[in-house]
């Protein structure tokens, strides 16, 4: 088991992980522990830079921290679907715009929102951000291996690689830790968090399967940054103060 776990670290983050380790589908059962290891990093961040710098600072550079250690992955995955799915476009014109490595306006624009979201989300956070952040991260991995067992692929690259590697105890498993983290936040925001990832997941697979037939790892990775997004807007609201 071990290789699945340094496979997951080595593929969801920029760590120097050495020598050949379990490929991307086998992987996916860490992801979700992937995912709360880099919440809890992201939280430490916070708190060693707080009482230096404030909230405002802290958060913001907690954020500059998970986009470093994650490599961009996520980021490129929200800004590439962002400029490839516009109305009218044929599934051919979506493919060749992910395969392009540049940005466009859209993209931009998508990961400047995201960014800015995020960063005043963190600020705002109603609970422990530690726990917040684990939460978090923890369900946007799972989102991505849900949203892999239950839709196909499309196109070809490290997304069909992915996606046809998974099996459903793998999914299983994911989507039980999933479950768990989220209770680290306590019910009131634990309920959400589970409702609006579910949510995403849902729509996503509808939106890519009808527009591109399934997904690539692009849709797999934007799908991934709105969940986070979204749930640490979530853990910002004030209805349970």
């Amino acid at each position: 088991m071990i290789d699945r776990f340094l496979a997951g670290l080595q593929f969801l983050t920029v760590l120097p992980i050495p020598g050949k380790t379990a490929s991307p589908g086998r992987a996916a059962v860490f992801f979700p522990l992937t995912g709360a290891l880099l919440g809890a990093s992201g939280g430490a961040v916070f708190y060693a830079s707080r009482a230096a710098f404030g909230v405002s600072v802290a958060s913001l550079l907690t954020i500059a921290w998970l986009v470093v250690i994650t490599g961009c992955l996520h980021e490129d995955g929200l800004a590439d679907v962002a400029d490839a799915f516009r109305a009218g476009r044929s599934r051919e014109k979506i493919l060749l715009i992910l395969k392009d490595s540049r940005i466009g306006t859209y993209g931009a624009v998508a990961l400047i929102v995201s960014l800015g979201v995020r960063w005043q989300a963190l600020a705002d956070c109603r609970t422990n951000p530690i726990y917040g952040l684990i939460a978090a991260l923890t369900l946007s991995r799972t989102a991505m291996v849900a949203l892999g067992c239950f839709a196909p692929t499309a196109g070809e690259g490290l997304g069909r690689e992915f996606v046809n590697g998974l099996s459903g105890n793998v999914g299983g498993l994911a989507m039980v830790q999933g479950l768990l983290t989220a209770f680290l936040v306590g019910w009131r925001y634990a309920a959400p968090l589970l409702l609006s990832t579910i949510f995403i997941v849902l729509l996503a697979r509808m939106y890519f399967v009808r527009r591109l037939g399934g997904v690539t790892g692009d849709c797999l990775g934007a799908t991934c940054q709105i969940v986070e997004t979204v749930n640490l807007v979530i853990l910002s609201c004030r209805y349970s103060s």
